[in-house]
């Protein structure tokens, strides 16, 4: 687990000067310092302080905004993530994703702060729920319904095994950085991943 003081030491020097910003700007400021430190640091890892130096607010103006940690973490991890989720066809949702995985870290999208923070957040039973339920959920959701089968249960498993393949691969390509998937050409990976899904949903799930 990383402490509080480590979390704070990563973020000083990320740290924004305070300057004046309407209501809007201040929560937008801290959904996306948010976004970012929960996907670096995980739950546990991420300070109040933190997210507050981060955003150049102070701490006061999130418990103002979100009322908790908790109530931030659930906003910033997920809220982008179910937006990006109705901003392109369904059927587009499993390449899409991947696309923001294997993206650089500059160029990631917000699906990966969900991925991210769902992998170094599971040591906290509320926090891990939060996204959990979200990649249930949404995610799954959206992907059980590009299966080709009448079966609920199976096409809830099969979406499932989809979303491992993307945790597995979020894992691989920004914690553990591997060789060969960290240093993959993006497009090659998109290949392999969706031909491997279009067999596993059938012939209607083409995701």
């Amino acid at each position: 687990m990383t402490s509080d003081s480590g979390a704070h030491g990563r973020s000083a020097g990320a740290s924004r000067p305070a300057r004046p910003r309407d209501s809007a700007a201040t929560r937008r400021a801290l959904l996306a310092a948010g976004r970012e430190l929960f996907a670096d640091a995980g739950y546990e890892g991420t300070t109040v302080r933190a997210v507050a130096e981060r955003a150049g607010v102070n701490q006061a103006l999130l418990f103002r905004h979100f009322g908790s940690k908790e109530g931030l973490f659930a906003e910033a991890v997920t809220g982008e993530a179910l937006d990006l989720l109705a901003a392109g066809p369904p059927d587009q949702v499993l390449p899409r994703t991947l696309a923001a995985i294997l993206a650089t870290d500059d160029n990631a999208g917000d699906d990966v702060a969900l991925f991210l923070a769902t992998l170094r957040s599971a040591g906290n039973t509320d926090a891990a729920a939060t996204v959990r339920d979200t990649l249930r959920v949404a995610y799954g959701g959206t992907l059980a319904r590009l299966v080709a089968t009448d079966d609920p249960a199976d096409a809830k498993l099969r979406a499932e095994l989809a979303l491992a393949w993307l945790l597995g691969i979020a894992l691989l390509r920004k914690v553990i950085r591997s060789e060969a998937v960290a240093g993959a050409d993006p497009a090659a990976v998109v290949g392999h991943v969706t031909r491997a899904v279009e067999a596993l949903f059938g012939p209607a799930g083409g995701a």
